[in-house]
């Protein structure tokens, strides 16, 4: 199975780095966090890559060259302004029939074994991970009378679930492709087809947008906390 990664937008948020370099090259402790997703990847198995490229891709093909040569990696331009539903269509002729697609901003602990069993169980043709949702938040408890009774930094609320990325796709997805954004367009589309599913992961997972998250990611990774690669073995 070949796994696409997006790495094509242009980042606006972790600006001014991404003036420079895609989004995905921002580094944790000296390595781009698309390379270690890509060890995630590669770490159960799946070694060959599709990266969505766009935004600076020049930048992209100086840095593989010549490395990680037990890899396949097709590097492939999918437009400095398309969307991310566009760049997954845009990299149809590189994938099989069944394939994993995913940001090249997020980390987690995701089984991609399970992953790709729940996908081939329900038939559909689009699998989307989802977690839940972590609120940027303390929270306040209290109770009727407004009285306090404790805080709670950040809290799990597990009523609502987020995309999370890390998706696999059936190859006929794109007979029912339908939008230039993948978040907004295409996965709804999906909806009314009964052909969208959702797993859910309740493990590890972190974005990076900004540079506060990079600096959440590189602590974890001194800590020896780097808690997206798990041994499967």
């Amino acid at each position: 199975m070949e796994a696409v990664i997006l790495c094509g937008g242009q980042g606006t948020r972790a600006y001014p780095f991404t003036e420079y370099f895609p989004k995905p090259m921002m580094p944790i402790c000296g390595t781009p966090i698309l390379v270690h997703l890509m060890e995630l990847y590669a770490h159960q198995g799946i070694t060959r890559f599709v990266l969505a490229a766009g935004h600076r891709m020049e930048m992209l093909i100086d840095y593989f060259k010549g490395r990680f040569n037990d890899w396949h990696i097709d590097i492939v331009d999918t437009g400095a302004d398309s969307d991310t539903g566009e760049r997954v269509r845009r990299c149809a002729p590189y994938v099989g029939e069944l394939f994993h697609v995913t940001y090249g901003d997020g980390l987690g602990d995701v089984d991609l074994c399970k992953l790709v069993d729940y996908h081939k169980s329900h038939g559909g043709v689009a699998t989307v991970t989802a977690v839940p949702l972590r609120s940027q938040y303390g929270t306040i408890v209290f109770n009727e009378s407004g009285c306090v009774s404790r805080f709670v930094e950040k809290p799990v609320i597990r009523e609502h679930w987020i995309n999370a990325g890390f998706f696999v796709f059936s190859k006929k997805v794109f007979d029912l492709w339908d939008g230039e954004n993948l978040e907004r367009e295409v996965l709804p589309n999906l909806v009314p087809h009964n052909e969208l599913y959702t797993f859910q992961h309740e493990g590890f997972w972190k974005s990076m947008d900004t540079s506060r998250d990079q600096a959440d990611f590189e602590a974890l990774c001194r800590s020896g906390e780097a808690c997206w690669i798990v041994d499967r073995t």
